[in-house]
């Protein structure tokens, strides 16, 4: 295990999901945006329109300082958070997934490079030639989406790899193709609301009104379809991962599936009214209130299935505090449970400070304090005043009298389909007993 990083009022898992919901927006507005770009273009050359490249020019330039500026940095931020938040989580996708990481590496520099050439070359070159660069990026923009949702899908469906360890056999599992149809809809709904941001700042009315139509139409499409593909996911999601969010498992989690419908809802409204009924009523106030209301729904539905992978970060193998939870033969891979269990969690532990001597009265509120952060904080904060799950407040709901009242409750953790089992022998589940009564009635 690596040294825990701790945070005061928010725990981990939430600074991940606010950088990773943030950077959904300019990825999937990256992957969605040029095929609107390259058909409006085409629509300028083939009937001989140069007033759309107007549109063209500030489109092009917003994709590339919000997507390849702001949201490279959002990318750097989400593998920095994950990293010291999960690290043997991203050393295991790593070690299994290295060659589809490189490869979609592969195709992001295309897009790097075509959207750099694309816009600077706007005008200067043959039109024919400047359509193939449009189509080069929107073709290596949605390939590495492709192979992004493998990895994605992996975490909560593994399927046959559980067995066999391979490559393919992960991959593509259950939900491969329903996310990957989603996602592909929805990023043009997304493109779809910048576009129409982008297009109510253009002078000339007609040309306006024509390309916020435009881009209502393809935003509804994405918005509906995506609707669509997103029951088709549904269904397709394991059965433990069914009973949390979609049978009452996790209550909590249906809400946020709820709230994300909802937003959705008033995105596709908002491309109907101020689209294609009352164009005229778009502008970038609007834009950016249906950016906010999008947030939330993307941060939602993230949530939503993010939450739904419990006990585990990669389903069936490795649990949310990073013990590696079952056997995998194919690739010589023991549970750590057992160990842990037999010869203790502590004993085992690589990092941890000098005085967590678990026989000395004076060190065993330090050595249950770096237990508890191992076992539960990944999840719940452990400062009574945190903002997000806060331990001691989960467990003042318990009223406990004892520390014994306390490891009775470790001990039934494995009983709770959402929460991973408590990992260590009888001293160290003792030793962390102490330290969560002592937060509670500090």
């Amino acid at each position: 295990m690596y040294p825990f990083w701790e945070l005061p009022f928010f725990t981990s898992g939430i600074v991940i999901a606010l950088i990773a919901t943030f950077h959904i927006l300019p990825c999937h507005l990256a992957t969605g945006a040029f095929w609107f770009n390259v058909y409006i273009e085409r629509k300028s050359v083939k009937e001989g329109r140069p007033e759309l490249m107007e549109f063209i020019k500030r489109y092009s330039l917003m994709i590339l300082v919000f997507c390849f500026v702001i949201g490279s940095l959002t990318g750097v931020g989400i593998w920095f958070a994950a990293t010291v938040a999960s690290p043997r989580a991203i050393s295991g996708l790593i070690h299994n997934y290295v060659w589809g990481w490189a490869t979609e590496w592969v195709f992001f520099l295309i897009e790097i490079a075509a959207i750099y050439v694309y816009y600077y070359t706007l005008g200067r070159i043959d039109s024919k030639s400047h359509l193939m660069l449009g189509w080069l990026y929107a073709w290596a923009a949605w390939i590495s989406m492709v192979i992004i949702t493998g990895i994605l899908a992996f975490m909560l469906s593994p399927g046959k790899w559980v067995e066999t360890g391979g490559f393919f056999d992960g991959f593509f599992n259950e939900t491969y193709w329903p996310q990957l149809f989603t996602r592909t809809a929805l990023m043009f709904g997304i493109a779809g609301v910048y576009a129409v941001i982008v297009a109510s700042t253009l002078e000339d009315r007609k040309v306006r009104d024509e390309i916020v139509r435009k881009a209502a139409v393809w935003g509804i499409a994405g918005m509906a379809a995506g609707a669509l593909f997103s029951v088709w996911y549904l269904f397709r999601i394991p059965a433990p991962a069914r009973e949390l969010g979609l049978e009452g498992g996790l209550p909590y989690l249906r809400t946020m599936l709820k709230a994300a419908g909802a937003s959705y809802l008033v995105v596709l409204l908002w491309f109907v009214l101020c689209g294609l009924i009352k164009p005229q009523w778009s502008g970038r106030a609007t834009g950016i209130v249906i950016l906010c209301i999008l947030f939330l729904g993307i941060g939602a539905g993230e949530g939503f299935r993010e939450g739904i992978r419990r006990p585990y970060i990669i389903a069936q193998y490795m649990y949310g505090n990073q013990i590696i939870g079952t056997d995998l033969a194919a690739k010589g891979i023991k549970s750590e449970v057992e160990k842990y269990d037999s010869q203790g969690f502590l004993k085992n532990l690589y990092f941890r400070p000098d005085k967590t001597d678990l026989e000395n009265p004076g060190d065993r509120l330090l050595a249950g304090r770096v237990i508890a952060l191992h076992q539960c904080g990944n999840c719940h904060a452990l400062d009574i005043h945190a903002k997000m799950r806060p331990l001691p407040a989960l467990l003042a709901n318990l009223s406990p009298e004892s520390p014994d009242d306390i490891a009775g409750f470790l001990e039934a953790l494995g009983d709770y389909p959402y929460m991973p089992p408590f990992s260590g022998n009888d001293e160290d589940k003792a030793a962390a007993a102490e330290y969560l009564f002592w937060i509670v009635r500090r």
